[in-house]
């Protein structure tokens, strides 16, 4: 398939779109069906199963240690100087290196003292940072000209970044509670009963979210109605209500361990990966001939050293944490890690998303 890329707009995007519209519909094929379909599916499969064995509810976590999810982030070393340069260059390479020595190591410290905060903070931080990572795919693969507007863009970081962060709580509140325990417990905090977790509490957050999410897409059609008269709007608005249909009832049905896992891995980290690699050249210049094993070599290359050496002090975190045995406990001190490593990881992306002409 022939793809016809425009290298400077992508690195440096002036207006929406970031690249013409053969490419944006290529990159939004292939980023529904890769991510649609085993949602979709497990949506459909799994609430018609037996409860599953907890081995098979964490497997997908399991694999994101290398399946996207743990490499998505070990591609920031490269992702933030061809934002800001066009090449992976000193600067940019020392300007991450202490992103992560400050920001994570300051995260630890504060796990290791405040855990439940801490964990408040990590459900926060990833709202917002699997909020924002829909953005480019809505506005610039989807074609989303409602996402124009920064008021929608910031109300579709709220919608996007909630679904996988507040529906589960609706659907299944013990397991959700359940989950933030295994985070805390390690360093000594307990989350013990709350309101948010009782009848009252999910139905506040079912009816809350569920009307936010409304506003937004209401919203969001108007703008693509306004902008439907002067341009095409490609479909932008009905993929974005497609997939925040779809995500309701994906993360209302199956169980969060397994729902947040594959999520993770088929969804978030995939889309951000293309995204990463329409930062290269090289890669680019590929995809314009067709080519797509060759920059996909490329970018797992590039994210290994740094996967490893994460990998690495994900293990050490759990060696020198006294957890509880079991693959709950283990998971849980794997997510900490994650969350350690995600604050630096937001604000390279955030970066990233200001060099693109968000926000």
């Amino acid at each position: 398939m022939h793809l016809p890329i425009e290298f400077e707009r992508v690195q440096q995007p002036t207006e929406r779109g970031g690249f013409d519209g053969s490419v944006a519909a290529s990159l939004g094929v292939f980023l529904r069906w890769t991510g649609w379909l085993p949602l979709l599916a497990l949506a459909v499969v799994v609430p018609l199963l037996a409860p599953l064995p907890e081995s098979v509810r964490y497997l997908p976590l399991v694999a994101s240690v290398v399946v996207f999810g743990l490499p998505h982030g070990a591609l920031d070393y490269v992702a933030l100087p061809r934002a800001l340069s066009g090449r992976v260059d000193a600067r940019g390479l020392t300007i991450v290196g202490v992103l992560y020595a400050i920001l994570g190591g300051g995260y630890l410290v504060a796990w290791l003292i405040v855990p439940v905060p801490a964990a408040v903070v990590f459900i926060a931080l990833t709202w917002f940072h699997w909020g924002q990572g829909e953005l480019f795919v809505l506005r610039d693969a989807f074609g989303g000209g409602h996402l124009d507007d920064r008021i929608q863009q910031a109300l579709t970081t709220v919608v996007r970044g909630g679904l996988p962060m507040a529906v589960p709580l609706v659907g299944f509140p013990e397991r959700y509670l359940a989950v933030l325990e295994t985070f805390v417990e390690p360093f000594g905090g307990s989350i013990g009963s709350a309101w948010l977790f009782e009848p009252s509490g999910q139905a506040i957050v079912a009816v809350g979210f569920g009307l936010v999410t409304v506003v937004t897409l209401w919203r969001g059609w108007r703008l693509a109605k306004a902008n439907g008269r002067r341009q095409s709007d490609n479909g932008g608005w009905r993929l974005d209500a497609a997939e925040t249909a779809l995500l309701w009832v994906f993360f209302l049905l199956v169980e969060p361990v397994l729902a947040i896992g594959a999520y993770f891995c088929l969804w978030h980290s995939l889309r951000h990966i293309v995204r990463v690699g329409l930062l290269d050249e090289r890669t680019v210049s590929a995809l314009s001939a067709g080519e797509w094993l060759r920059p996909a070599g490329r970018l797992a290359v590039e994210a290994l050293p740094t996967t490893l050496a994460a990998g690495g002090f994900l293990w050490a975190l759990y060696v020198l944490t006294p957890a509880s045995e079991g693959v709950a406990s283990a998971i849980g001190v794997y997510l900490v890690g994650i969350a350690v490593l995600t604050l630096p990881h937001v604000v390279i992306v955030t970066w990233i998303d200001r060099e693109q002409g968000f926000w």
